[in-house]
């Protein structure tokens, strides 16, 4: 064969409304959401970052919106992130299981930093990480269970109506006919507030 094969790889767009009712933090908010599925990434990867926005996502706008990043594509950037009209970096949000040096660093940039992993592997990656984060305080981490977030890639389409209730640490999710639910187990606090 002569000559070489180029394929460009496309993102597949997915588009979700999300009405979202965070009874544990008194948010209550509505998102139209447009997400890039990234070639290299899983559907489940992309609910995760889903999740994460609705978990993490502000009240309202003063210190800038909660907006997805090119974490995937961009090593300097997280999956999502609030920054202030003077670009400083507020909130940092991670999704998988990044290494000791690259939270660090997201810990020095933001001025609060939540990583949500998920997957197989996470006992291995966090029994090897935990003891080393106790100096990040402004570093929280969550897991969010394989299983749950496979029930909710069962009601996922290219397009969707949400409604995401968080309750006594539980989301909630309905699509007007189906619902799943995810309970992020927290496996380290920052000295910040979730909100």
């Amino acid at each position: 064969m002569h000559g070489k094969l180029e394929l460009a790889l496309k993102a597949t767009i997915y588009k979700a409304h999300l009405r979202i009712a965070d009874m544990d933090r008194n948010v209550y908010v509505d998102h139209p959401l447009t997400l890039a599925l990234h070639p290299s990434e899983n559907v489940t990867r992309l609910l995760v970052r889903v999740l994460a926005f609705a978990f993490t996502v502000p009240e309202d706008n003063l210190r800038g919106t909660l907006e997805f990043a090119q974490g995937l594509t961009e090593s300097d950037e997280p999956d999502l992130w609030q920054r202030d009209l003077t670009g400083q970096i507020v909130h940092w949000v991670e999704v998988g299981q990044p290494d000791l040096r690259a939270l660090s660093k997201a810990c020095g940039r933001s001025e609060r930093v939540t990583l949500f992993t998920h997957g197989p592997s996470w006992t291995t990656w966090w029994d090897g990480i935990e003891d080393k984060l106790s100096r990040l305080t402004n570093l929280a981490v969550w897991y969010l269970p394989s299983e749950q977030v496979a029930a909710i890639e069962e009601i996922t389409e290219r397009s969707v109506q949400w409604q995401v209730n968080i309750q006594d640490g539980v989301i909630s999710i309905h699509d007007g006919k189906r619902s799943a639910e995810v309970t992020p187990e927290r496996l380290k606090s920052a000295s910040l507030p979730r909100s």
